[in-house]
């Protein structure tokens, strides 16, 4: 049975972050550990904001791996992490972070449904203030 994309498990609320590497590895952390993908993802993730960074203005990252880590996704599956105080990517505040594992091409399709809901920024506001995970998984749900 394949997991929810986006549960209350994947998403951490009001998190203090110190670096962008800390931001990654934590964001990949939470796929990780609720079983989306294998720990290596993570090194995967790093790797792929060594390339390009995953900010993506709006004070939000979009944190995922390289075209090669495809085989290190066992499920289909998004993290979210509010960082109120945000956390430094090269020079920008990020508030929050995306983190994606896409199996095939799932994660194209994920990521333009973020970036809608993303574009507006009372929905950038609406997720940083939120003060439960529903608030987060109600403006996402088209995403499930």
């Amino acid at each position: 049975m394949a997991n929810d994309v986006l549960t209350k498990d994947n998403i951490r609320l009001n998190q203090s972050l110190n670096s962008k590497e800390e931001a990654v590895r934590y964001t990949g952390g939470i796929l990780a550990d609720n079983g989306y993908v294998q720990d290596a993802y993570i090194d995967k993730m790093l790797e792929r904001e060594n390339v390009t960074s995953t900010f993506m203005g709006n004070y939000v990252a979009i944190p995922h791996g390289t075209e090669d880590a495809r085989d290190l996704v066992q499920e289909t599956g998004l993290s979210v992490v509010t960082v109120p105080d945000g956390v430094d990517f090269d020079g920008n505040t990020v508030k929050v972070l995306i983190g994606i594992a896409g199996k095939e091409d799932e994660h194209l399709e994920i990521l333009s449904k973020i970036a809608i809901v993303c574009a507006e920024e009372e929905n950038i506001q609406t997720i940083v203030e939120a003060t439960s995970e529903e608030d987060i998984i109600n403006l996402f749900d088209e995403v499930n």
